[in-house]
């Protein structure tokens, strides 16, 4: 055995050397390897060449975008990218210094601003944050886990203790059927924009203020605007505080401001736990197209409201919401990358969702001065702003600008009635769009 051993090794030895010997005599064939020598100077400038400097200063006409679909034009290679950081800029500024909705407004910019960063391509199919786009914008998953979440943080009490201000959620959607009109009227009498029916029932959701059913439903109708109307609709949403409160100072005098509502009900724990399974039941019968969107936020509420699965609530209220903001900003963010952001198709849909998001809230407030004038208890019309699907930064804006004008005016829970209202809403009306365009 050990001389079977002995002679399998010598075998085994010659030829690996009988190997290397023949590998050598190609290399001596072949001649060593030549290098071209560079000095110095030459290093450094090679380096240069390969800096995002370099890059912006020495574009290249017909260079592909991050996607490898379109090229890039000289002018969005250049100050388009300083455009564009200049507003990731200004959402840090808002977010930090103003501090407007900086869950949204940091991962968004800072997402913006990883776009256009030149070669590095994160926004692309193979960066993360292109991965990030691809997984769950486009796929529309994060908006269903948002309304998880979302569902989980809501309380539909004042809803159900007021019924009524249903008709205000219900008012503020005007926003989004006036945006269809519209986009319809721009596509019609303009050169500039060519928005298809499917394209404009898309825009329009952004009427809403509601970032997650505007993805939701661009995904279904209109995937090649889904980056400029979620940028548009998230923008929207986070710029409540500032677009809100002229509109709604305008339409309102300073007597109405100051109107004090009737304290709400108590609502009991077995109604909050039937509303959101009514609701859902409801919506299975009526709207099929819209049981995602509104399935996933009444399982997040019924999670919250049965009062047995702590854990389950406390994860979709906190740990998980928060996940899906990191992501769905960053994902959202890319799309502010000047190709892509910088374009008449984006800039129209920017334009049309200020406008409807206005009309959206003009509607509210109208609809609340009507109901006050009808209903025996006083309706402060500053809670039909809150109608919109903003929550619940809608309702905190009612309330800052009433306590404005009346300190002792506490309106927080009297506006989250129409909110929650805005949000089934939105989600309701979108139903609607795909069952019509889908």
């Amino acid at each position: 055995m050990k001389k079977f051993i002995l002679f399998s090794f010598l075998i085994f030895t010659f030829f690996s050397f009988m190997n290397l010997t023949s590998y050598s005599s190609e290399i001596e064939k072949k001649g060593p390897e030549e290098f071209e020598k560079k000095n110095l100077t030459e290093l450094v400038n090679n380096l240069y060449k390969s800096t995002g400097v370099h890059e912006f200063f020495n574009p290249v006409e017909g260079k592909l975008d991050a996607d490898r679909k379109s090229s890039m034009s000289i002018f969005n290679q250049t100050w388009g990218r300083a455009i564009m950081i200049i507003i990731a800029f200004c959402l840090f500024y808002l977010a930090i210094a103003k501090n407007f909705e900086p869950l949204l407004l940091i991962p968004i910019g800072f997402g913006g601003l990883l776009a256009n960063i030149p070669i590095a391509e994160i926004a692309g199919p193979n960066g993360f944050v292109g991965i990030l786009y691809t997984m769950g914008v486009e796929t529309g998953l994060f908006p269903i886990l948002i309304f998880m979440g979302v569902g989980a943080m809501t309380d539909f009490g004042p809803l159900i203790a007021n019924p009524k201000t249903a008709l205000l959620g219900a008012a503020a959607q005007f926003g989004i059927f006036g945006t269809l009109v519209g986009a319809v009227f721009l596509t019609q009498n303009t050169n500039i924009i060519n928005f298809s029916l499917q394209d404009s029932a898309a825009i329009s959701i952004i009427g809403g203020a509601d970032g997650p059913t505007a993805i939701f439903i661009a995904s279904r109708l209109a995937p090649d605007l889904l980056g400029a109307i979620a940028v548009a609709a998230y923008s929207y949403m986070a710029l409540v505080p500032i677009i809100q409160p002229p509109i709604m100072k305008a339409l309102t005098t300073e007597k109405e401001r100051q109107i004090k509502m009737v304290q709400l009900r108590n609502v009991k724990k077995v109604e909050k736990i039937i509303f959101p399974l009514t609701v859902l039941f409801l919506c299975i019968l009526a709207l099929p197209d819209a049981t995602p969107l509104v399935g996933a936020l009444c399982f997040g509420n019924f999670v919250k409201e049965s009062g047995v699965v702590e854990r389950l609530s406390e994860t979709l209220q906190n740990a998980l919401i928060n996940i899906v903001t990191i992501f769905l900003g960053l994902a959202v963010g890319s799309k502010l990358a000047a190709d892509k952001f910088l374009v008449p198709e984006t800039l129209g849909i920017i334009f049309l969702g200020l406008a409807a998001f206005s009309v959206g809230t003009i509607a509210g407030l109208l609809m609340a001065k009507l109901m006050n004038k009808l209903s025996k208890d006083p309706i402060n019309p500053l809670i039909g702003s809150a109608g919109v699907s903003a929550v619940p930064m809608a309702a905190r804006v009612s309330n800052r600008v009433g306590m404005d004008s009346n300190p002792s005016n506490v309106l927080l829970m009297h506006a989250m009635g129409p909110n929650v209202a805005g949000v089934i809403g939105s989600a309701v009306a979108a139903g609607v769009l795909i069952s019509i365009f889908g």
